[in-house]
Order: C-alpha cells, then sequence, then structure tokens
C-alpha cells in the first residue's frame, strides 16, 4: 500500500463499509446537503441530517460556524469526541466536504467521506429510511479553530501578487472565463466575472469517477501534476463560496498526501466583489 493510499483509507470509506457499519455505536452517519428534502425522503438508515446553508454557516458574518454552535451542533447528533464521523450527500459530496473540512478545523480526529456520497448508494439500491434519529445528546468538546488549512483574502492576494502559492480555481471553464458567474440555477454572488489572477482550472468534477467516485491516485497525480500543481509548494483552492473547493481540497490533501493545501472560503464571492481587485478572464 503506497503512503497516499494509507491515507486515503483513514478518510474515505465504501459503500460497502458503511452498509456495515450502519449500527455500529462508535460511527455516526451524517447526511449533508443544500436541498434537504432529499433527506427527509429518505436516508441511510440511522443517519442525521445537516442542513449546510443554515447548520454549518454563519448567515449574518457569512463564515463558518463558531465553536459553541458546532459543540453544539455534534453534541445534539450524539457525536462524541472520539465518535467516527461518516459524511455524505448530494452533488457528489460538496457540501459532506465542506463539512469535513469544517470538523477538521475545529480538531475532530476521525472524519470521513462515503465515497460516491448519496449519488452512489441510490445507484446501488440500498436501504433508505424517513425516520429521524434520535441519538442520545453528548457533551462534545471542540478544538480551537485551526486555520492552517484556512486561506484568507490577504494570504490569496499575496500569493496571486508573489506567486508564492498554486491558486487552483475549481469552478466550471465557464466561470472562470467570465462567461458566467454562477452554476445555472444558483444565484449569482458577485459582480464581475473571471478569475483570481494566476489561477490553474482545474475543475472539481475532473477528479470524479462518472458514478460518483474518486479517481484512483495515479489518475489525480496526472490531473493535477498535468496543470503544475505537484504539491512542491503550498497551494490554495477556491470556488464559488468555497463548498467545491474544499471537496478539492480533500483530494489534494488526503488522496495526494500534499503538505500544505488551504480552502479559500471567501471563494470568487469575495474576490468578484472587492473593490480594486485585479481579475483575469478568458482561459
Amino acid at each position: 500500500m503506497t503512503a497516499e493510499s494509507k491515507a486515503a483509507s483513514t478518510v474515505l470509506v465504501s459503500t460497502d463499509w458503511v452498509a456495515q457499519h450502519l449500527d455500529d455505536p462508535k460511527v455516526r452517519i451524517v447526511e449533508v446537503d443544500v436541498d434537504t428534502r432529499a433527506y427527509d425522503e429518505g436516508h441511510l438508515p440511522g443517519a442525521v441530517g445537516w442542513d449546510w446553508s443554515t447548520q454549518l454557516c454563519d448567515t449574518l458574518r457569512r463564515d463558518i460556524i463558531p465553536k459553541e454552535k458546532l459543540e453544539k451542533l455534534l453534541g445534539l447528533a450524539g457525536i462524541g469526541n472520539d465518535t467516527t464521523v461518516v459524511l455524505y450527500g448530494d452533488n457528489n459530496n460538496w457540501f459532506a466536504a465542506w463539512a469535513f473540512w469544517q470538523l477538521k478545523i475545529y480538531g475532530h480526529k476521525d472524519v470521513r467521506l462515503m465515497d460516491g456520497g448519496r449519488k452512489k448508494w441510490l445507484a446501488e439500491e440500498r436501504e433508505l429510511s424517513a425516520d429521524l434519529p434520535k441519538p442520545k445528546e453528548t457533551a462534545y468538546k471542540a478544538a480551537e479553530p485551526d486555520n492552517s488549512i484556512r486561506a484568507f483574502l490577504p494570504e490569496v492576494q499575496v500569493a496571486s501578487e508573489k506567486k508564492g502559492a498554486d491558486l487552483v480555481d475549481v469552478r466550471s471553464t465557464p466561470e472562470f472565463t467570465g462567461e458566467i458567474l454562477a452554476p445555472p440555477g444558483l444565484p449569482e454572488t458577485c459582480q464581475r466575472g473571471g478569475h483570481v489572477p494566476g489561477a490553474q482550472n482545474i475543475p472539481w468534477a475532473q477528479a470524479c469517477k462518472e458514478d460518483g467516485t474518486f479517481k484512483s491516485v495515479e489518475e489525480l497525480k496526472k490531473l493535477y501534476g498535468g496543470k503544475g500543481v505537484q504539491g512542491d509548494k503550498p497551494v490554495i483552492a477556491y470556488c464559488r463560496i468555497g463548498e467545491r473547493s474544499s471537496h478539492t481540497w480533500f483530494v489534494l490533501k488526503y488522496l495526494l498526501g500534499y503538505k500544505n493545501v488551504k480552502n479559500y472560503d471567501g471563494s470568487w464571492t469575495e474576490w468578484g466583489n472587492l473593490v480594486g481587485a485585479q481579475v483575469e478572464k478568458g482561459a
């Protein structure tokens, strides 16, 4: 087993693994969606449901939720500090990856993604439930935020100007070029189209196979290495609001083992509205 595959085995689990641990008291399965109607219609038996837009975001500050709110969220879900948390969701685990990133910011040790997410579980016609679980509440204690995996605007500005980090724009090519401001059907959260000067466009979806699972380590190395992103210097990923880039952050940090990878969750919503910020258009 390579170092990369060994690392992946601690953060990525198959649908088979999850099916075998549905009743494991040491494991808590959580579905994270932007549209929670999917959870209400049917979810993995025993899975708790989190609404990304309200429970994992501070909507007043446009920020991740503060420590005390995360502690309450996890406590209500019956999650203890030693619980194995398995996350999955819609959109090929976009929002599950966001939750993974946020749990890592607050120091939870054992967090995993279900490879393929909700899409693969449904395709395999596995068991679903409409019952709402009632876990026993715990007293969860989060660590202070670890911002070493989070990029803020000043760092991105320096990276763009000084070329000291690889900037990876994981949005679709039409978003990157400035042809459109947001994916079809999603709100436009910026005034200008384009991308951060110097960024490479590697759309998040290129890291996945048709069934929603991640490509092999060899394929991923070729994908990112082909654009010069090889992990030999810091990497900052961004998208529109930070959820797709958390998916790419997961790939680079955990599947490829790059040492210094950050998610810029301010993303294009911040940069595209910033007065005086340089913007590049086109490919």
